[in-house]
């Protein structure tokens, strides 16, 4: 009888310690410009831990995003970039994390706990869009919205910058804030035609480079000394942009990326599943389906600059940018090798509607065929 009633205690405890254990539904983000973008960390049973990148996508960070009252999803960076770092003693409490992008919270996501080859150097990130600090700086007169005469927005009026103090760091904080790229050295401003014409409100800028925004550095509110012909005009480089062009979706077509504020083509030196792989994460289009040579060449050539050549991946990178390439516009490439990508994030023919060429009606679902000119991926096969 007492064996029985230990057994009977011992089962209720096991039960009671399932029932109460912590679910992860606190989130949080470490280490970012600010509170909305960093390492990713949750808390589960008392334990503060970070999440594994493995699967980690766009719609996983959207779902971060809405639960922590952020703005909508714009990267998914490596949590490892953060400092200060995850602490030796903290743990990888996630491997594998699936998101419908319809949740409200992490919590109610798919998670997997069962963690066995993941490091700290995988750690998931998250940047989203803050709403503290809506975009108060501007560059204006140059080529794009990544060079000009900056201009900062104040008492309801744009105002200019003075060059005084103005040096890399400042410049720094204005590129980031603006999602462009690394800062390029400020150049002395203007001309006549490109001189600023409102009033001259900040100078004398103290950044250290990691601050959120233009206004938390230190700096001098009024210069009387400084003229329009001193306004601040700087350059950041483009944000590295790619799409996916000539396809019935956003998610397959041929490979462009924005570089110098023009789209120009990719070439398939070298390249492979794994730099397939990047690009589909970096668009939030699910996983490279890595096409046939001839399903690559279905969406024509490019007729611009070929920008890119022997780009080389090692398919953990979040972007392109991350990969190994030759200088920008070095090949030695025609338009008939312009890269194609097809990722799986795609709908499919619609179920009823049969292809017209009988061969392909034996097709498995999931597979992608050439019908003529047009790829079909094959979701179902139609009875006829």
């Amino acid at each position: 009888m007492a064996l029985l009633f230990n057994l009977i205690l011992a089962l209720l405890t096991i039960f009671v310690g399932l029932c109460f254990s912590e679910s992860p539904t606190r989130v949080r983000l470490v280490g970012g410009a600010h509170r909305c973008e960093g390492r990713v960390e949750v808390k589960h049973n008392g334990q503060w831990g970070t999440v594994c990148d493995d699967g980690w996508d766009l719609i996983d960070v959207s779902v971060v995003c809405r639960e922590l009252n952020c703005g909508a999803a714009k990267k998914t960076p490596s949590g490892a970039s953060y400092h200060p770092p995850a602490s030796e003693g903290q743990s990888v409490l996630i491997q594998g994390v699936e998101c419908s992008g319809a949740e409200d919270m992490l919590a109610q996501c798919t998670l997997n706990y069962d963690v066995f080859d993941c490091s700290h150097a995988e750690d998931a990130g998250v940047q989203c869009e803050n709403p503290d600090n809506p975009e108060n700086v501007r560059l204006v007169e140059g080529l794009g919205r990544c060079q000009g005469r900056l201009e900062v927005f104040y008492q309801g009026q744009w105002s200019t910058v003075c060059k005084a103090g103005w040096n890399l760091q400042a410049s720094k904080v204005v590129c980031r804030q603006l999602g462009c790229g690394r800062a390029l050295l400020a150049h002395r401003c203007c001309n006549k035609n490109t001189q600023g014409k409102g009033p001259i409100w900040m100078s004398k800028m103290s950044c250290s480079g990691r601050e959120a925004n233009l206004q938390d550095c230190p700096f001098s509110p009024l210069e009387s000394n400084c003229t329009h012909g001193e306004d601040t005009w700087m350059e950041c480089e483009d944000p590295f942009e790619l799409r996916l062009v000539g396809g019935d979706t956003t998610c397959s077509g041929r490979l462009e990326v924005l570089h110098k504020g023009s789209w120009g083509s990719v070439c398939d030196d070298s390249w492979g599943e794994k730099e397939d792989q990047v690009v589909c994460k970096q668009l939030g289009c699910g996983k490279s389906l890595f096409p046939s040579p001839k399903a690559r060449q279905s969406f024509g050539p490019g007729t611009g600059r070929i920008w890119l050549d022997d780009v080389s991946c090692s398919g953990k990178e979040e972007s392109l940018e991350l990969c190994r390439h030759r200088l920008w516009g070095y090949h030695d490439c025609t338009h008939k090798e312009d890269v194609g990508v097809i990722c799986s994030a795609l709908p499919c023919e619609p179920a009823g509607n049969p292809v017209s060429d009988v061969s392909l009606k034996t097709k498995p679902p999931g597979e992608w065929v050439m019908e003529g000119n047009k790829l079909v991926l094959i979701c179902s096969v139609a009875n006829t």
